[in-house]
């Protein structure tokens, strides 16, 4: 079942302990349908510059990513320049050049706007809600990503939002911001009150955690010894989470379960090389073996 997707394209200049890169693909929704399109097709809206050729254009096509609802700027594509030091769970921001991204306004193709899923990437909570009244049919689930510039600066415009969406997956900061709670499970059953239902919590190292009124599921990360570069291991956990939620049709406990370990394994991959030189590259059977192991040292069976 196609999963449209709503975010940002972008280029980002990384430092980490492990080197330098300049001028690498990047944005969530990149991440996000890079991991996504390994277990459902992909609709995907963003805006994007000049400096968006057909080398990029290559890597979405080559995945069988849908870009009619990507347009293209005068201008150049959203930048961001960042640095991790030897705590690779924390960014510090150098540069962020929005450019065309600055002006972005999400339209859908008329043939995007009965897709049956729908994710909401990082951007203004009232862009998010304009996405879901522009849907012919109302979507099976509809997800939603966010972040504390929006939790504190647009805290009304995020919480209407809220109430139009079933899944939401935000950090565990961001859980107990918009909750005012200090308890992380506590915050996100809070959360799940306020309209979603359904919270995954993304803890980095610590693995993540899915909150329902009834449920508590928490999976650790997979232990890494060779991590490179964490830079859109949210988003392509939340594509890997979100592409077998879409493949399996409906929102069972078994079904969130496995999309859980499904979402751990993409996540895994994204930061073993830098950018999405990894996840742009690795095969279906890699994904099973590292399914299959994961659910072993889980005590589980495969996926």
């Amino acid at each position: 079942m196609t999963l449209l997707a709503v975010g940002s394209i972008a280029f980002d200049d990384l430092e980490t302990p492990a080197g330098i890169r300049e001028h690498l693909l990047g944005g969530s929704a990149t991440y996000f349908s890079l991991s996504a399109s390994n277990f459902c097709p992909i609709q995907l809206v963003a805006v994007v510059g000049e400096d968006f050729g057909s080398a990029e254009e290559a890597v979405y096509l080559d995945h069988s990513i849908n870009l009619d609802g990507v347009i293209r700027q005068p201008g150049n594509c959203f930048h961001w320049k960042g640095r991790y030091g030897t705590d690779l769970n924390e960014a510090h921001t150098i540069q962020t050049n929005l450019n065309v991204f600055a002006d972005f306004v999400p339209k859908l193709p008329n043939h995007y706007r009965n897709s049956p899923y729908l994710f909401l990437g990082n951007i203004d909570p009232g862009l998010q809600l304009e996405v879901v009244n522009q849907m012919a049919v109302h979507p099976k689930w509809i997800a939603l990503d966010t972040m504390n510039f929006w939790i504190d600066g647009s805290r009304s415009a995020l919480e209407k939002t809220l109430k139009k969406i079933d899944i939401l997956l935000i950090n565990e900061a961001e859980t107990k911001s918009l909750a005012k709670e200090s308890n992380v499970l506590k915050a996100a059953r809070t959360v799940a009150s306020m309209g979603p239902g359904t919270v995954v919590v993304k803890r980095g190292e610590f693995g993540s955690l899915l909150v329902t009124r009834d449920i508590c599921i928490p999976v650790p990360a997979i232990p890494m010894e060779n991590v490179v570069d964490p830079t859109g291991a949210g988003d392509t956990f939340a594509g890997g989470f979100l592409g077998f939620l879409a493949s399996q049709g409906n929102l069972e406990e078994a079904s969130l379960r496995r999309a859980m370990l499904a979402g751990t394994v993409m996540a895994s991959f994204t930061i073993e090389n830098f950018g999405i030189e990894k996840i742009a590259s690795v095969q279906k059977r890699d994904i099973q073996e590292r399914l299959n192991h994961f659910s072993q040292i889980l005590g589980l069976s495969g996926l």
